[in-house]
């Protein structure tokens, strides 16, 4: 694992140590701060450039592409909302997926499943364990999107997203998200109005460089990767980890998601 993770700078291989508490606390900070911690150069130079030599053609043949108009929910309609409410503006998102089982042997794979890796982003998140996602398909998977497209404004289902940036656009592609814009206790409509129409003065916009793990507390962060222009496509991975172990997607979501059920 040291030939592809940067483990001087980031010693995930010694959990316990002086210096790991420190890269742990520094993680938390940030997340406290703003909403999100990246770790630059967390995948070694050399390794990203094997990830993506390997992963080009089987994205090129055998990716998934999933076009869809949605609101910021991911759901058709929302509890006490009515169906023109400026919260719900349609937005369009068009990505390429690979599933897990796709780059069974991609270095993906073999670090997604690094124990210490868990185990860090467990504590920076407060759990006490996580665990990987047994789901063949929806474990890890890797998003290319290509000139003219783009992720559009959503939160995620999840407490926390994890993904790393494995190539990034020559225009375009940057993230920007605006933290903490709801709460489990207010669902702050208003508020998603008023970023779906351009008017939120919190948004922030950072550009990942590739080998970037970027961790961000995606439920209540409402994000999106802007337009990519020009010939070289954005990819990235993205990581699915519980706090219980054996979590699968039903065949419904696998058919939603990736347009098939099974291998």
């Amino acid at each position: 694992m040291r030939n592809i993770l940067d483990l001087d700078r980031y010693p995930l291989d010694k959990e316990g140590s002086q210096a790991w508490h420190a890269m742990v606390a520094q993680a938390v900070g940030q997340l406290d701060a703003h909403g999100m911690f990246n770790l630059e150069g967390f995948v070694r130079p050399d390794a990203v450039r094997d990830i993506v030599a390997h992963i080009t053609p089987v994205m090129d043949a055998q990716s998934y592409t999933h076009k869809r108009l949605h609101n910021i929910y991911f759901q058709p309609e929302i509890p006490g909302l009515a169906p023109g409410h400026p919260a719900l503006q349609k937005v369009e998102t068009i990505n390429h997926t690979l599933c897990a089982d796709q780059i069974a042997d991609s270095l993906v794979l073999s670090i997604y499943r690094y124990p210490p890796f868990a185990r860090f982003l467990a504590a920076t998140m407060g759990k006490a364990d996580l665990y990987v996602m047994q789901d063949p398909l929806a474990s890890v998977n890797v998003m290319a999107y290509r000139s003219g497209e783009a992720l559009n404004w959503h939160f995620d289902r999840s407490e926390f997203t994890t993904t790393l940036l494995l190539q990034a656009p020559e225009i375009g592609g940057e993230f920007e998200y605006r933290s903490d814009l709801r709460s489990a206790s207010d669902p702050n409509y208003a508020g998603v109005a008023e970023l779906l129409e351009g008017r939120d003065p919190q948004i922030k916009r950072i550009r990942l460089q590739a080998g970037t793990l970027n961790v961000f507390r995606g439920k209540n962060t409402a994000h999106r990767v802007t337009t990519v222009e020009g010939h070289v496509d954005r990819y990235i991975a993205v990581f699915s980890y519980y706090e219980k172990p054996g979590v699968m997607f039903s065949d419904a979501e696998r058919l939603g998601f990736y347009g098939r059920t099974g291998a």
